[in-house]
């Protein structure tokens, strides 16, 4: 990761030697290239970083509460919340810098993720998981639709919200990291901290009960910190699709199911997936740049194909 970091330093429309980046991070000698990799590409890596750690983790702590290997952070309405709130900032507030809509972004994430959390909480514990999913589903829909109202009659916010929507770390600047990153710290250490609360859970509803674990506050705890998580840096970065959904399988195939370990490596292993598809976006069509959500989705799909195919090849 730390490779990966020095590299996303150093490529961009401008090249700078490993051995510069590094002299330039020890030292601001206010040459252009200390001015390029601490001013402008310092806060898109580090960004990189937080997201990319961020939805991995998130994708975790879905995958452990709902106990479906499929689940990934958008099912809960996060990225349709954050896609329907940036739309309305833009039509009806003239919002067009995403230093301006993050806080909107944010703000629809949060409520929509409560909005199902809220639906299914009275649920039967047997049964509450299997709603979670479909009213996020259900929710994911109906906003996806008045997104798509909104931005067929008003073609100012299209034009913006097709630049945000598709996930993206170019342009985002420093308010967009510091809008997100204390939520992201938050949600790690709530997530971090559930860690064996979680593998009780996953023996089953009763059985964690039966040891003593309170299911319903674990549950709670768990999607708090995946509220965090995932408003956060899709408000920082837009939709990203895949991270939260593959890194989780490729370290359960390495590490086993033990969801502490899970949930410490997902960190780095979010963060490598994100580096790597925003330093291929950036050197696959020079001198401009594919967006990282187009290239984790590129990566994403395969990968999941490959692991569902290795699955049932080895459950036959």
């Amino acid at each position: 990761m730390l490779l990966l970091v020095l590299v996303s330093l150093g490529v961009g429309a401008r090249s700078i030697p490993l051995e510069t980046v590094w002299r330039v991070l020890l030292r601001d000698d206010g040459s252009p290239e200390a001015i390029i990799v601490r001013r402008l590409r310092m806060p898109r890596t580090v960004l990189a970083v937080a997201v990319g750690a961020a939805l991995a983790l998130a994708g975790v702590v879905m995958q452990a509460i709902t106990r479906n290997p499929l689940a990934e952070p958008g099912i809960v309405g996060v990225n349709s919340g954050a896609s329907f709130a940036v739309v309305v900032a833009i039509a009806g507030f003239q919002v067009t810098s995403v230093s301006g809509y993050v806080w909107f972004a944010f703000a629809g994430a949060v409520l929509a993720a409560l909005l199902v959390y809220t639906l299914t909480s009275g649920a039967a514990r047997s049964h509450h998981h299997t709603r979670l999913v479909l009213a996020g589903a259900a929710l994911s829909a109906s906003l996806g639709a008045c997104t798509g109202i909104l931005t067929m009659f008003d073609t100012d916010a299209f034009d913006s919200y097709r630049f945000w929507v598709v996930g993206s770390l170019e342009n985002r600047g420093t308010e967009a990291l510091t809008a997100a990153v204390p939520f992201v710290v938050v949600g790690t250490l709530i997530a971090l901290a559930l860690g064996p609360s979680l593998n009780a859970l996953a023996l089953g509803d009763e059985t964690g009960a039966a040891l003593g674990l309170r299911v319903s506050w674990v549950r709670a705890a768990g999607f708090l910190s995946i509220m965090l998580l995932c408003g956060a840096s899709t408000a920082a970065a837009g939709p990203i699709a895949f991270v939260g959904l593959v890194v989780p399988h490729v370290l359960r195939l390495v590490l086993g199911p033990d969801l502490r370990r899970l949930l410490a490596f997902s960190l780095p292993g979010g963060a490598i997936l994100l580096l790597v598809g925003d330093i291929a976006g950036r050197v696959i069509a020079p001198p401009g740049e594919i967006e990282v959500g187009i290239v984790t989705a590129f990566i994403g799909a395969p990968a999941l194909l490959w692991l569902v195919v290795r699955r049932r090849a080895v459950s036959s």
